[in-house]
């Protein structure tokens, strides 16, 4: 399969190139800088992403250029930028930080990687560097007023450099130039697609699993679910699946889902363990804590359910190519911000090998594979919903009471931004359970009772995320049918941070 490499050198933009590329239906695959993998036939052309780290600091990542004049490259911002300090090239602090916004004053018309791209189209800068001279046999073919280096090519080879940021939604030609590139100068097929990727992924399991049998723990979620069904059309009946109710979920989702999976014809054992969830969860307060208890809990009932399966050699998780990305990355795993992740393994004593349908696809690609499955569509845009469920948008401890009220809450929310045609308008919305309580007036008594806020984002990827405006009107009418119908509440907030600051989630 022809592939692209991206090297990555740190930058906050290094997953969204890779996105560019493969919307051209091109594959690549993200390696960090110093962990080059061998360059096999099927690689067409090597991408230097950009960076943080200026190419004058001592530390500054060097990535092994062996390649150069073989493959075709192409370096973004501090990719460029080393190719000309490394080569006798002069790269210097700019004197205004370059920033923002600019117009391309010149291009090249003739040279391939700037074809179709005319003149003042608008690109984005990123760094504080900028190229000053450069080595010998480099040749603009781009600039703008501020910067006159703003992109070269090497005489004699397919080697190419610009030092703006193509991948971002900012410069308006920039998937223009990442095709010159990746078609015009790489030679791509641009043959990847969903039905080419289920085609590929399915044979390659069978030859992967052979007769063995595999178990899958099921979420309800878009990964699991599309990877059960990748599974599914590759081993049949071989494949097991186990959904765990661990009283976490929403209203009637462990019911909903179970019929859900057996209209599509999985194998699925569902697994009522809420009692020994909220057992695991008693006294706990701290978000922490409370994530690492579920983990615990839920690959203890599922070993012991697991368990009461015959020769099963395979575990199958719904691990996504963000999470192997993060896993590996430039700086290493990055610090904890909240448990329950995917790429982390297996305890010890779960003698099993694991088997990751999924690990080369963002999550849009994700959803488009299951599209291509078969999969209904209230599966597949269903809402992002966290691993360890309600217990972290129940703020402070954890008991069945206080689960039934956010239930409750969270469905009359959910259920009107469908029957109001809001809910795709929305990447992730959900309710949460406030640990203190407020005063109130209902009918002619005095009520003190408990607080929910609502929260509803618009996002790409989770990345970063804004507040949705959803109109005021919807907004009363859910927050007067919460009061009214669900006892023990008298106050409903609507949260309106963006993240960052905030995050999405409150815990």
């Amino acid at each position: 399969m022809q592939t692209i490499i991206i090297l990555d050198h740190g930058s906050q933009y290094t997953q969204l190139i890779a996105r560019k590329v493969r919307e051209l239906h091109v594959y690549c695959e993200i390696h960090p800088f110093n962990k080059v993998p061998e360059l096999s036939s099927e690689v067409i052309g090597v991408i230097l992403s950009g960076s943080p780290c200026s190419v004058r600091d001592a530390d500054a990542p060097k990535p092994d250029l062996s390649f150069k004049g073989k493959l075709p490259v192409l370096g973004v911002c501090y990719g460029a930028q080393y190719m000309v300090n490394a080569f006798g090239g002069n790269v210097v602090a700019s004197k205004i930080r370059e920033y923002g916004r600019a117009n391309l004053s010149y291009v090249d018309r003739e040279c391939k990687l700037m074809k179709d791209v005319p003149l003042n189209s608008q690109v984005w800068m990123s760094h504080g560097d900028t190229i000053e001279t450069m080595p010998e046999g480099y040749k603009v073919i781009c600039s703008t007023e501020s910067v006159k280096n703003a992109g070269y090519k090497i005489e004699g080879e397919e080697t190419y450099a610009i030092q703006f940021h193509p991948e971002v939604y900012h410069s308006k030609d920039g998937l223009t130039i990442l095709k010159n590139f990746v078609v015009g100068v790489c030679g791509a097929r641009q043959d990847w697609t969903e039905e080419s990727y289920i085609e590929t992924t399915i044979a390659n399991l069978r030859e992967q699993l052979q007769e063995d049998k595999v178990v899958l723990g099921l979420s309800g979620g878009v990964d699991s679910s599309v990877a059960a069904m990748l599974l599914h059309k590759a081993i049949g009946n071989r494949l097991n699946c186990i959904f765990v109710d661990n009283g976490l979920l929403r209203k009637d989702e462990f019911e909903n889902v179970l019929n859900s999976y057996k209209g599509m014809g999985l194998n699925v054992i569902g697994v009522d363990a809420k009692d020994i969830f909220y057992k695991a969860l008693e006294g706990l307060t701290d978000p922490e804590k409370k994530r690492k208890a579920i983990g615990k809990t839920f690959i203890d009932v599922f070993d012991s359910e697991a368990g009461k399966l015959t020769d099963v050699k395979w575990l199958a998780q719904g691990t996504i190519y963000p999470d192997v990305i993060e896993s590996c990355s430039v700086k290493g795993p990055s610090v904890t911000i909240k448990s329950h992740h995917n790429v982390g393994g297996l305890p010890d004593y779960m003698k099993l090998k694991l088997v990751e349908p999924l690990r080369s696809l963002f999550k849009d690609e994700v959803r488009r594979v299951g599209k291509a499955l078969g999969l209904k569509d209230e599966l597949l845009k269903r809402h992002p919903f966290p691993g360890p469920g309600l217990a972290i948008r129940i703020l402070g401890d954890i008991t069945a009471e206080k689960v039934k009220i956010l239930q409750e809450v969270d469905d009359i929310f959910i259920s009107n931004l469908k029957s109001e045609g809001l809910y795709d308008k929305v990447w992730q919305a959900g309710a949460v359970l406030l640990p203190i309580q407020s005063v109130g007036v209902m009918g002619d008594e005095r009520t003190y009772e408990r607080v929910v806020a609502l929260r509803a984002v618009e996002s790409v990827d989770g990345m970063t995320a804004d507040w949705s405006h959803l109109p005021y009107e919807f907004l009363a009418k859910v927050s007067n049918e919460i009061i009214n119908k669900v006892k023990g509440v008298n106050r409903v907030c609507y949260d309106i941070s963006s993240k960052p600051p905030a995050t999405i989630e409150w815990e």
